[in-house]
């Protein structure tokens, strides 16, 4: 099957969604940088789920509905255009839900942002259930943006398991470089997940440390070959936890981009893991890359 470059994937439009809750606005605002260093119009959405309600809500209800929510995105628009004046930005209102009026709206180049968490549910909650729906259905870039904004640390972290995740890597080459930030790469593994090798385990360690770095190792020569004027750095590392790991490492990254997997002996949770835990708990936004 034919791959999309990723260097569409890096420059197309970006779509952010809003509910006007907290967590909404520094998505929005995070979007609408990342547009404009894309030179590329933000588009605001909000989904009303209007149509999931199998059409018991009164006409009066919906056309009030419908205004609030209208309100919703000119709000964000204007904080969109606060921070970056001279940003296109475009709005629409769906009576879909939020995941897939966002999904919708991306197309199949754009780049999905979302808040860590939205006016539903508990204030304990660590990322909504928009924010993982849209991750773990897209076939586009979702960055969650977790947290108020921090100050600029001028690294860009990228979690790699395998080769299979150069694209991903690219991906974050490309926000680094336009961003001026250096990228790192960072390998995290446990022997937990090898432990139902027969091999002793002494050999086991040396077989998976050795495979870990020389992935690395080639993932690190490609894109230093794509990329000649960025400053790369690689570690790999045998941790308790490769989640552990890339938060910790993400309290001095400016964006964590992370592979997608899906996790398929945990119903009810696609997304891998690792991943799944990522974006709960990271220090800094988490872009999840379609795998």
């Amino acid at each position: 099957m034919a791959t999309r470059p990723v260097s569409g994937l890096a420059d197309g439009p970006v779509v952010v969604g809003t509910d006007g809750s907290a967590g909404a606005a520094p998505a929005v605002l995070w979007a609408a940088e990342e547009a404009a260093t894309r030179n590329q119009p933000l588009h605001i959405v909000h989904g009303t789920d209007i149509d999931g309600w199998g059409g018991t809500v009164v006409p009066d209800a919906v056309r009030r509905l419908l205004d609030s929510a209208s309100s919703l995105v000119d709000e964000a628009a204007k904080q969109a255009t606060d921070r970056v004046p001279d940003l296109a930005v475009t709005t629409a209102v769906s009576q879909e839900s939020a995941a897939k009026s966002l999904l919708q709206a991306a197309g199949e180049d754009g780049t999905i942002v979302v808040g860590s968490r939205g006016l539903g549910g508990f204030a304990a909650l660590l990322l909504g259930s928009v924010g993982l729906k849209v991750a773990a259905r897209a076939h586009v870039p979702v960055v969650v943006v977790r947290g108020p904004e921090q100050p600029a640390k001028g690294v860009v972290l990228v979690g790699v398991r395998d080769e299979a995740d150069l694209p991903a890597v690219r991906f974050a080459a490309t926000m680094a470089g336009r961003r001026k930030a250096s990228l790192r790469l960072l390998s995290a593994w446990t022997l937990i997940q090898y432990l139902e090798s027969t091999a002793p385990m002494i050999e086991a360690v040396r077989e998976v440390a050795e495979a870990a770095a020389t992935a690395s190792t080639r993932i690190v020569g490609a894109v230093r070959e794509e990329f000649p004027g960025l400053t790369v750095s690689d570690d790999v590392v045998q941790v308790p936890s490769p989640a552990g790991a890339l938060v910790e490492a993400s309290a001095h990254a400016d964006l964590l981009v992370m592979g997608a997997r899906t996790h398929t002996h945990a119903p009810g949770a696609p997304l891998g893991r690792v991943t799944h835990a990522v974006l709960h708990h990271a220090h800094c936004p988490v872009a999840v890359f379609p795998r």
